[in-house]
């Protein structure tokens, strides 16, 4: 019974302490993985939502996270109103601003289609 205890023992001497690091190797490796893949991306596009947000002024068109699309009539410090339909206005918070709409002038709508503006003038 005691021979058993003999051989689980550590083996004589400090040969342990480069083990030790080495076994440290896989998780640095990974933390670096994650760093890169996930972690820089993630505070890249969170930067780049706070400038967009700061950004806003009247008349921008933005799409909310929940889909809501609208024109910015009334800014505050923390929210902003949003007319999403002619004399309907609603008050979000800015922080609920997912992104702000590109208004290209190259595409204009055709003469059947209409637009939420082309609706405020009839």
């Amino acid at each position: 019974m005691i021979d058993i205890a003999y051989a689980m023992a550590p083996p004589a001497g400090g040969g342990g302490a480069a083990g030790g690091f080495a076994s440290f190797v896989p998780l640095i490796l990974m933390f670096v993985i994650f760093y890169f893949l996930l972690i820089r991306p993630q505070q890249k596009k969170a930067k780049q939502h706070r400038e967009m947000i700061g950004s806003l002024k009247k008349g921008d068109r933005v799409v909310t996270n929940g889909g809501l699309h609208g024109r910015i009539v009334g800014l505050d410090t923390d929210t902003l109103s949003l007319e999403v339909a002619p004399n309907v206005r609603v008050k979000i918070s800015r922080g609920f601003i997912g992104s702000l709409l590109q208004d290209s002038p190259a595409k204009q709508p055709a003469k059947g289609d209409q637009d939420s503006d082309d609706l405020k003038s009839k």
